[in-house]
């Protein structure tokens, strides 16, 4: 891959992320199995790190601990995204300060004073996207079509892009 494509799917990653409000974060438990719930992105940093909210203790903090490398999956109208890397419990006071707004607070009983409120940050490594430009209408007339000739639709585009 190209320096200009890694660029152009860069590009995409973040066209995607600056639409999108809810992750779903996949976790591995300490019996192994894995577990995903929805959580309200907080934040993508410059870096291209993922910033949640969580309670700690909670079941995903500890499977964090436990066993750091994630997932967010991410779909909004812009695409598809699934970003793998590795999360961190933070207690940064000045982040949550910086991070916190009205819907986190129902989340936790005491509000921003809550000692159990903590940060997960998820440190990027790659992130896999599907992306179209058509419109939904056309996609759906092509997936239609290639169900009847038997081809492939092509209905966007995909690829892996480190991070």
């Amino acid at each position: 891959m190209t320096s200009q494509e890694q660029q152009a799917g860069i590009d995409r990653v973040v066209k995607i992320l600056e639409h999108a409000s809810i992750g779903n974060l996949t976790t591995v438990d300490l019996d192994g199995k894995l577990v995903s719930r929805p959580l309200e992105l907080q934040e993508t940093d410059a870096d291209g790190n993922l910033w949640f909210f969580t309670q700690d203790p909670s079941p995903k903090a500890d499977e964090i601990r436990n066993n750091p490398n994630v997932n967010v999956s991410i779909a909004d109208k812009k695409g598809y995204l699934s970003i793998s890397g590795r999360a961190e419990i933070s207690r940064d006071q000045e982040k949550i300060q910086e991070l916190w707004k009205a819907s986190a607070a129902a989340w936790f009983e005491q509000g921003r004073e809550d000692p159990s409120i903590a940060l997960i940050k998820v440190n990027s490594d790659t992130a896999e996207y599907w992306v179209s430009d058509e419109p939904k209408v056309a996609s759906i007339f092509k997936i239609a079509k290639s169900s009847v000739t038997g081809d492939t639709p092509d209905i966007g585009k995909n690829d892996v892009v480190d991070l």
